[in-house]
């Protein structure tokens, strides 16, 4: 089986916490308890974070704090090849600045979305990723056809591993039948898994890495759970999945950054509010996300 341990040279395996932003009640960022938290999902056997991704907020970041943000993670990491930024723009131009920033803070990779103001075509899509590629790092694809509309299938994710563009795909369509496909297809093209709520069935499938959003509350249980996933120790995996369920799959809502969020707070790590467009969690899902994240809680999970 292929190692799921993250390395300094393939420094996009292993458990990569989609890190949450904290905001103050101003909603400015508290990049303080960021770092913070950067250092206590390390110091809980997760490998790395992934800044700058829907979970972070990024789209309604300034271009100062973005670039800032990653700094932060960089140092608070202890060892940049931690870090793999999110590098999604609306432009290809601007996708390659934000890989380029990425290197030059001393990251080991990037997360990039395809184009998504646009249903962009195999040829565009292709070029995008070319595009961002230039910078020198690694990156890693992140297929979201749900919120994007363009849909890296395991073909055009062949064609891109075969230009030596992508490294990687973090795979967020839920559909874990394609993790076969892109194996035969692509062998060499690591798959991630990009939804937590399909983890286990990814890791069975092969799956070398996770790109994910619960540990952002409960990060010494998921890293248990993610080892105990890839090595196919089946006992151990299922009752915590099963048990975790619940909140996992929160991550594939809409509100995900609020459930996450509100999550943290609970456990008793700062999360705070979110920047509009996104509102409170409704008083039915707030209360849905509370008790489990508390029954979470109360059977020991941390």
């Amino acid at each position: 089986m292929t190692s799921a341990t993250w390395t300094p040279d393939r420094p996009w395996r292993g458990l990569m916490v989609a890190t949450a932003l904290p905001l103050r009640t101003d909603l400015s960022v508290d990049y303080d308890a960021y770092a913070a938290h950067v250092r206590h999902l390390i110091d809980n056997g997760c490998d790395g974070v992934v800044p700058n991704g829907s979970l972070g907020e990024y789209q309604t970041l300034t271009a100062d704090e973005r670039a800032r943000v990653v700094r932060t993670a960089v140092e608070a990491a202890g060892d940049g090849a931690r870090v793999m930024p999110g590098a999604s723009a609306y432009g290809s131009a601007e996708s390659r600045r934000w890989a380029e920033q990425a290197a030059e803070a001393g990251c080991g990779s990037v997360l990039l979305l395809p184009p998504n103001t646009y249903r962009a075509d195999a040829r565009a899509v292709r070029d995008h990723y070319a595009e961002a590629a230039k910078a020198g790092l690694p990156v890693v694809a992140y297929n979201n056809p749900l919120d994007t509309r363009v849909d890296l299938t395991p073909d055009l994710l062949a064609d891109l591993h075969g230009d030596g563009t992508v490294v990687a795909v973090k795979e967020f369509s839920g559909d874990v039948r394609r993790a076969y496909e892109i194996a035969e297809l692509a062998p060499d093209l690591d798959l991630l898994i990009g939804a937590d709520d399909v983890l286990l069935e990814l890791a069975v499938a092969g799956a070398v890495g996770w790109i994910a959003g619960y540990p952002n509350a409960f990060p010494a249980t998921c890293a248990e759970l993610y080892a105990a996933a890839c090595a196919r120790d089946l006992d151990t995996a299922l009752p915590l999945y099963r048990s975790l369920h619940p909140l996992l799959r929160q991550d594939s809502k809409t509100e995900f950054v609020q459930a996450i969020k509100l999550s943290m707070d609970i456990v008793g790590r700062v999360g705070g509010p979110t920047r509009p467009p996104r509102s409170p969690l409704s008083g039915a899902t707030e209360a849905l996300v509370r008790s489990a994240t508390e029954k979470a809680m109360a059977a020991g999970q941390h």
